[in-house]
């Protein structure tokens, strides 16, 4: 299920619950759901994202990163398949649950949306390798990282846990960043399988090459923080807003490695990228919690 990427996931919708806990009073069970809902989606997209490698050839024995469970012979393509079936169906009852939860209802132009979006989320979960034409194979798996890592998932957050209520463009800033964060991770790791992949398929980092990618992977990161200062910058000035700034050295360190490692070298950089960005994320949120206290 590829667990290191799950803090990766739970970032920005951590970061939308508690910047709605700032702002409004947030019903708990609904934060609860909101969480199992985006684990299931990112363990959805993982699975998926396995099976399509393997169906396709991507993954072999000489891929970069880590051995998973079709190409080291632990699982069959049908039970892979029963897998991802059962965790469509949790996205599902989690999603719907959350959103009843959220307001009250399943029969309003509000949640309908929302289960709306719930479905183009399973969709792009899947869709990413699986599929006659997939987005991933077509150097587009960063724009939707960043739509739906990003975007949807703060903004989404948010938006549940104040009933679609409250908000405002400034919201934009914190959920880009995580966006340019998310598709750090996924460039990192295109970076890394450049060799195994220019056969197979088409990333942006194999359409740049290492050292454009390694230049796009230090503007991904400044953007994000320039995204995140920024936001401080136009809230309500406190001290406690700006507690994120202490995960810098792991960004710098992050970058460094990005600067100096290849091949499987290279892998540690992506959970670096991945915590750095959950503790990034927990520590702007609690501070706009805390401010309030």
């Amino acid at each position: 299920m590829r667990l290191r990427t799950l803090p990766l996931s739970t970032a920005g919708v951590l970061l939308g619950i508690l910047l709605a806990v700032a702002d409004w009073k947030v019903n708990p069970w609904t934060a609860i759901l909101i969480v199992l809902t985006t684990v299931c989606l990112q363990i959805l997209s993982n699975l998926s994202n396995e099976l399509g490698d393997v169906l396709r050839g991507t993954d072999t024995a000489q891929r970069e990163g880590p051995q998973y469970g079709l190409n080291g012979g632990e699982m069959t393509i049908s039970q892979m398949k029963r897998l991802i079936g059962l965790f469509v169906g949790l996205c599902i009852v989690f999603g719907t649950a959350m959103t009843w939860k959220a307001f009250g209802t399943l029969w309003d132009i509000t949640p309908i949306l929302v289960l709306m979006l719930g479905a183009g989320a399973i969709a792009a979960a899947m869709k990413y390798t699986l599929g006659p034409n997939p987005y991933g194979y077509r150097a587009k798996g960063d724009l939707y990282v960043f739509l739906f890592f990003g975007l949807v998932a703060v903004l989404g957050a948010y938006f549940v846990c104040t009933r679609g209520s409250g908000l405002h463009w400034k919201l934009l800033l914190p959920a880009s960043a995580v966006g340019f964060f998310s598709v750090g991770v996924l460039n990192v790791n295109n970076i890394r399988d450049m060799k195994t992949d220019a056969a197979t398929r088409s990333t942006v980092a194999l359409k740049l090459g290492l050292r454009k990618a390694r230049i796009y992977q230090t503007g991904l990161m400044v953007l994000g923080w320039g995204c995140m200062a920024a936001y401080c910058l136009l809230c309500w000035p406190s001290v406690w807003h700006w507690m994120w700034v202490i995960t810098l050295p792991l960004y710098v360190k992050h970058l460094h490695m990005v600067w100096t490692r290849e091949d499987r070298a290279l892998d540690p950089a992506l959970p670096l990228l991945v915590m750095s960005t959950f503790f990034l994320c927990l520590l702007m949120g609690v501070g706009f919690c805390v401010y309030l206290i």
